[in-house]
Order: structure tokens, then sequence, then C-alpha cells
């Protein structure tokens, strides 16, 4: 019995200095990642406005003047993403061009809660009610087509039409989804956000731009100007790992109700898009929504705001001149693309 007694005093020897060093090394990795966080805070401070609407403190920018029309942004990201891509003061040459923070990135907060599309539609509708706006185009790329998508649905009256731009519509298996998901499960996903996941997400990164551009290059613009750190504070990686989580669910939730859709709809992808599938999710929704356009882009990939911004900006006037009882259904093949870096 003393035998056994000494192994697991012998045990307790070591096993407690690794658990004393195990914790010393998370909270030194949690002081790192604070710190790195609020630098990058410093070196890319708040760029827009903010209201407060339900509690949600939304971060906005709104540039030029005429007919309203609403930038909704992907997974990840946030304003700066159209920003850099030159579209916002193309637009902003006849439009009255908002483009939102969605909740938890940028500087928009995320209060703990579902931020389904239709409860990010919500939020969206009430902001713009808020600006004195009764009639807007929407447009949406990447995660933000499902809100597009919602704002259509849940709010017609004020969604004069839609820009689908490289979207995901219809549930399908994702392993993308098991790689950005984890920092969303609570308790273990708080730890990791606080220490080893915006390390990881770090050295991830270069690779995941790559992904969203190929087969193009990343234009130097975008590396260049894109506020990256932005993208690896904690709280921006719980956003984005929610709705790596929900985009399943939501396409799923949102997929019985597209023949609903009053309002028309013009949509825009990259044919060669590495993210989301053309056929199984553009071309697929066209057929399903009643009053829709297609266009795809030959050779091009899934920032196509990026890539062709002459395209999107052309999609965008066209829905602007559409209305809800005057739109064919038409699909489009653009035979030369325009890559601006």
């Amino acid at each position: 019995m003393r035998h056994g007694g000494d192994h697991a005093k012998s045990a307790l020897r070591w096993i407690a200095p690794a658990l004393l060093g195990g914790a010393a090394a998370l909270g030194g990795l949690a002081v790192y990642v604070d710190r790195r966080a609020r630098e990058a805070e410093r070196q890319h401070p708040p760029i827009g406005r903010f209201m407060t609407i339900d509690g949600v403190r939304l971060h906005y920018i709104e540039r030029g003047r005429g007919d309203p029309l609403v930038l909704l942004h992907g997974n990840g990201t946030m304003i700066q993403d159209f920003i850099t891509s030159g579209i916002v003061d193309r637009l902003a040459e006849r439009y009255r061009v908002i483009v939102f923070d969605r909740p938890g990135f940028g500087y928009s907060s995320r209060p703990g809660r579902l931020w389904s599309p239709q409860a990010q539609a919500q939020l969206i509708y009430r902001a713009l009610i808020h600006l004195g706006v009764v009639r807007a185009v929407v447009l949406g790329h990447s995660w933000g087509t499902q809100v597009a998508l919602a704002l259509g649905l849940d709010y017609p009256l004020l969604v004069r039409s839609l820009v689908l731009a490289s979207g995901y519509y219809y549930p399908t298996a994702r392993a993308d989804v098991l790689l950005l998901s984890p920092p969303a499960i609570p308790v273990i996903g708080d730890a990791m956000r606080y220490t080893i996941s915006p390390l990881a997400a770090r050295l991830m990164l270069p690779r995941l731009i790559q992904k969203m551009f190929e087969p193009a290059p990343v234009p130097e613009r975008f590396d260049r100007q894109m506020p990256k750190e932005l993208m690896l504070r904690p709280s921006q990686l719980q956003a984005s790992a929610e709705e790596a989580a929900l985009m399943a669910p939501s396409a799923m939730d949102l997929q019985h109700r597209y023949r609903e859709l009053a309002v028309p709809a013009v949509i825009i992808t990259g044919a060669d898009d590495q993210i989301a599938d053309v056929g199984r999710q553009s071309e697929r929704l066209h057929d399903h929504l009643p009053d829709s356009e297609f266009v795809s882009v030959p050779g091009l990939g899934h920032m196509i705001h990026h890539l062709a911004p002459d395209e999107v900006i052309e999609a965008i006037d066209r829905a602007a001149h559409r209305s809800s009882d005057g739109m064919r259904r038409t699909s489009r093949t653009e035979g030369a693309s325009a890559y601006s870096g």
C-alpha cells in the first residue's frame, strides 16, 4: 500500500507544476492576445458613425447622395471589404451608399443572442428606418446574402430590389464549418478565443484569403489596405465562428421561402468560385426565384466585388432600375471580366 502511495505522491509532484505551467502559459497568451487586439484598434479606429438599435451599437458609413443603396458584407469581414474594392467611392457618385458592420464585426457589438439572418434583417431594417430610408436597393455578399434575402422576404416594402453576390443559399456539407466554428462552443470556445484561436487564425488567414480570391490572385490593394488585425480579435472570431455554425441551418430555414420573394433580384457570381459552388447555389437560386437575373463572370472567384467591380456596379444599376413587376428572368454569362487590383 505504501508503494502505491509513493507513486501517487510522485505523480502529484509533476502533475501540479505542469498544470500550473499550463495555466500560466494560457494566461500569458490571453495577455498577448488582448494587447494585439488593443493595438489593432489603435491602428485602425472606427471610420464611420454609431447608432444604438435594440441594444446593439451599430457602426456604419454613409457616402454620396441619391437613391439609398445598402451593402452587407460576408462572414469574417467588415465595412473596409467594400471600401478596398473601390466600389463604394464609385457608387457614391450617384447613390446614397450605406454600409454596416454587421453585428460582431468591425466595430458593431453583438449582444448574446442567436443572430440569425432574420434577426440581423430586423436590426438593419430598424437602423434604416432610423436613417430615414423608406426604399433601398440591398446588396449582400456571401453570408450577407442571407441577411439581404431575409430583408427582402420580411420587409418587401423597404427593399426595392436585391443584388446577391457569391451567396450560399442551400445547405451543403462544408469543411470550413468544422474548421471555423469551434470558437463558438460555450465555455471551451471562450477560452479558445482569448488564447489559441487568434494565433491559429493568424497562421491560417493568408491561405483563407487566397482561397476567397482563387483562381485570381489577391489584389495588392486588398492585401495592403484591409485591416486584417481587426479580423483576428476575439470578438470578431466569435462572430465568425457563430456564423460558420449557423450557415447551413440558416440556409435550410430560408430555402423554403425563396418562391415567396416579392422583389426582383440580380444574382452575380464568379464562375470559378472556390467557396460557394455556383451550380448548387447561385444557379439553383435563379431557378427558384420568381423574378431574377443571373450573371456569371468566367475565371473569377468568390470576391466578385474586388475582381469584377464593373460587373457588380452594372448589376446594381440594373437592379435599381427594375421594379417588382417589371423584371424579366434572364441568365447571362459575361464574355469578359474586369479584374481590378
